[in-house]
């Protein structure tokens, strides 16, 4: 058997970082299996799917480096879906309803009002064909239920453990709104089944849903995948996420915040799990330490202070070869490694290089506490070619010549050469400066 998972975003809004979790632990139990990963989208809710945000998906999978290996549309299915629903309804499995909504909702309020489950209690099944042509006469257009079997469902799930329903307890479905359009109970279990899925990871709020679809799967004669349900991501604060409110967006993470891909896949990859939370440059070693056992029941929470401080990690680790197009789109032309080298241990962002940039290569005002001391170290300041020795030989002249050490002898030279009070270490800065602008602003002018 090859392994087969689905990710399958509906394109009604922006991915958020619980959606992108999902992805993520898919994609890595599909990659670690040796199988393959099917993103699919889920757009028959025609008024809320928008092109753009499909677009966004791809965008975003394609940014955190998903490569999907197939890919599949519910709206180019619909007839894939007709031809399944015909078949349950000539079974007796699939029954015509004809309440109002506002008929429906007193029906939940009053069974919850005497403290019993919503449940539906099947009053359709006992309408004549007279009742229905009745009905159909009134201009009430029928919703089709899946009547469920009432006996227990039970599976073991990845995550969950055994898990177990009493078929009593559940409702029957709606699979068919009034306008003929199936619902994504029906529309997903017939995907799954049409494209071999073996494994179903989704968020734990789909646990009842797969209750029930566990019996259409058995229905329409399609093999039950496996099941795992993670627990939901919450922000710092444990309020739940929304894609619709745009909460932590996948795409303001990116744009607005400036978070490189592998530090948002270190992160979400262990969140949940017994895995510490360290920096990882490739998907993957990921894959490698992927398992999904490790993922626990308790709620993680997404703290965006997590995921800066392990941004900058990954940013002290990579190499420039793997920043060279990022530096060139931020129009820093001519960075190289010696710069990145410099500059990496400073950045919380791969946009902070820019301030660097302009430290090394634009005109700095200088800072000057005392021109004297500076006079004197630059008449100590050694001619070029420079390299990493020139920092350390050049200030133990001027402590030599000055008597000065420490605080007293770095701070004045750093705030005349960069304007600031702290930044990279001056060995890698001061030869990327270079001669003609150290004099000058050692001098107290702007260069």
């Amino acid at each position: 058997m090859t392994v087969a998972v689905r990710f399958a975003p509906s394109p009604t809004g922006l991915l958020h970082v619980g959606n992108v979790r999902l992805a993520l632990v898919n994609w890595l139990f599909a990659r670690k299996a040796g199988g393959n990963f099917l993103l699919r989208l889920d757009d028959t809710d025609e008024e809320r799917s928008k092109p753009e945000y499909a677009e966004g998906i791809e965008r975003d999978l394609t940014w955190l480096g998903l490569a999907w290996d197939r890919f599949a549309r519910e709206s180019d299915r619909y007839g894939r879906y007709d031809e399944v629903s015909e078949a349950l309804k000539a079974s007796g499995r699939l029954y015509p309803c004809y309440e109002t909504p506002e008929e429906l909702n007193l029906k939940r309020a009053s069974l919850v009002s005497q403290g019993r489950p919503p449940i539906y209690d099947r009053a359709a099944l006992r309408l004549t064909d007279a009742d229905r042509a009745r009905l159909e006469g009134e201009g009430r257009r029928a919703h089709w239920r899946f009547k469920l079997e009432h006996t227990p469902v039970e599976w073991t799930d990845l995550v969950r453990g055994p898990v177990h329903f009493e078929g009593t307890a559940l409702s029957d479905p709606v699979l068919i709104r009034e306008d003929g359009r199936p619902l994504y109970t029906l529309t997903s279990v017939v995907d799954d089944g049409d494209l071999a899925i073996t494994h179903v990871i989704r968020g734990e709020d789909h646990v009842a849903n797969t209750a029930v679809q566990i019996q259409i799967f058995e229905a329409i004669g399609a093999p039950v995948p496996e099941f795992a349900h993670l627990p939901l991501l919450t922000d710092a604060a444990g309020a739940g996420l929304s894609k619709r409110l745009g909460s932590l967006s996948v795409a303001s993470l990116r744009e607005e915040e400036g978070i490189e891909p592998m530090a948002l896949a270190s992160l979400l990859a262990k969140l949940g799990t017994s895995d510490p939370i360290e920096p990882r440059l490739t998907l993957d070693e990921l894959v490698a330490e992927f398992d999904i056992a490790k993922i626990a029941r308790g709620t993680p929470k997404f703290d965006p202070e997590e995921l800066a401080r392990l941004n900058a990690r990954i940013l002290h680790l990579l190499p420039f070869e793997r920043v060279a197009g990022e530096l060139a789109a931020l129009g820093l032309d001519g960075a190289d490694a010696a710069f990145w080298e410099a500059v990496r241990p400073n950045l919380g962002r791969i946009a902070d290089a820019r301030d660097w940039w302009a430290v090394t290569h634009a005109p700095v005002t200088p800072v000057v506490d005392d021109a004297g001391f500076l006079d004197e170290a630059a008449a100590l300041l050694p001619d070029e070619p420079w390299d990493l020795a020139t920092w350390g030989a050049w200030t133990g002249a001027v402590k030599a010549k000055t008597g000065r050490k420490g605080k007293d002898l770095f701070l004045p030279l750093r705030r005349a050469l960069t304007g600031r009070d702290h930044g990279p270490e001056l060995k890698n800065l001061l030869p990327l400066i270079g001669r003609a602008r150290a004099l000058k602003r050692l001098a107290g002018e702007t260069a």
